[in-house]
């Protein structure tokens, strides 16, 4: 196992890959004299994080070149042809950059935490490389590593930190996206067998790769049921609303403004861009889905009692628009859903990190008891 480095660049976006889970590492070695200390501690690598991304952005980035920026690859393993291939667009710019805010929102939220808070801020500085590492990924294998890294941070967040049924609410979120992620590691190895003469994972490959159209459906319903489920799109949206529900505040805020856009991510960059042909077969079949999901979830989230779940429904509608927008093929509609990840991204965060949310919902509880 070696690495070869073959960019011309300072690697930029590598540093900002695996600067919070290797900085967080270093917080169960500080002083033990209070949580306030790893809180600021974490707020500050966030920070210091977010401006590494702004930094990228505004003086690296070219708004007008639409080819994939800042390349960076690092072979793995030679034997197997494993890459750490990195790169960013107009795409994947706007999440990255959502993906830093909402995080040091999310840290600055977790004030209340006082149980194995080490431990809580770890996880979500591994989130936060898991997530950057994804929306910056251009290769397959590294895309489904950056995936996975997302499951046990999230589980041990809910099942740790969260509410009465806490562990009911783990366990599905966990079986819903672990199953999703069978058919996402399938369509991965079947992409990479088939793209070329050669066994390959680089997206510059696969994205100019003929498939059969039977191959190329098989394929995209693969990773299009993996993507549902993280997105979600009903009826795989059911873990979201009880993961929503006993979640801490701070963890919601994560779930509900960057975990659901590794979805919608994952349709435009895999199911569009490799599958043109499928998309365009299926498009319409999305856009009925979006328009149902967006009727259902608004109407079921004014039925919940629980805040948390009504919020997490109404993210569920949100979700529709997206999926139309992705569906309908026409740039428009794709810079409209692009729109959308980002603005329910700061929406769905700042319903989480008010500290009245607990008052609002004992409100809502009592008026609700009064009005029965």
């Amino acid at each position: 196992m070696y690495l070869v480095f073959t960019t011309n660049h300072f690697p930029l976006l590598t540093i900002i890959v695996v600067l919070p889970i290797s900085a967080g590492s270093l917080i169960f070695f500080l002083p033990h004299i209070g949580n306030r200390l790893i809180r600021w501690y974490t707020t500050c690598i966030c920070i210091l994080e977010l401006l590494l991304t702004t930094y990228a952005f505004c003086y690296h980035f070219q708004l007008d070149d639409p080819l994939i920026q800042l390349v960076e690859d690092f072979q793995w393993i030679a034997f197997f042809d494993f890459h750490w291939r990195l790169g960013i667009d107009g795409l994947s710019i706007g999440p990255i950059l959502l993906t830093g805010f909402i995080t040091t929102l999310a840290t600055l939220a977790a004030r209340p935490i006082t149980r194995d808070s080490r431990l809580f801020h770890f996880l979500m500085l591994a989130m936060y490389s898991g997530q950057i590492g994804l929306f910056s990924s251009r290769d397959l294998l590294l895309f489904f590593l950056m995936w996975e890294l997302e499951l046990i941070p999230v589980y041990l967040l809910v099942s740790m930190w969260g509410g009465k049924k806490r562990l009911y609410s783990a366990t599905k979120f966990i079986l819903y996206t672990a199953g999703g992620s069978v058919f996402l590691l399938m369509g991965v190895l079947g992409i990479g067998l088939y793209g070329s003469n050669e066994p390959t994972l680089n997206f510059e490959i696969l994205a100019n790769q003929p498939y059969p159209v039977g191959l190329e459906i098989l394929l995209y319903i693969g990773f299009f049921i993996s993507f549902a489920v993280k997105l979600p799109i009903i009826p795989l949206h059911t873990w979201l609303p009880d993961t929503h529900g006993e979640a801490h505040y701070s963890t919601c805020m994560l779930l509900a403004g960057i975990l659901l856009k590794m979805g919608a991510y994952g349709l435009v960059r895999i199911n569009m861009e490799l599958f043109p042909h499928a998309h365009s077969i299926f498009s319409p079949w999305l856009m009925i889905v979006g328009a149902m999901q967006i009727i259902y979830a608004a109407s079921t989230s004014l039925g919940q009692r629980n805040l948390k779940k009504r919020i997490a429904y109404s993210s569920v509608s949100h979700m529709g628009f997206i999926i139309i927008g992705i569906g309908s093929i026409t740039d428009m509609g794709l810079n409209g859903a692009l729109l959308q990840i980002i603005s329910h991204g700061f929406i769905g965060a700042a319903l989480f990190s008010w500290p009245e949310l607990l008052m609002i919902e004992y409100v809502l509880c009592i008026l609700t008891k009064w009005v029965e």
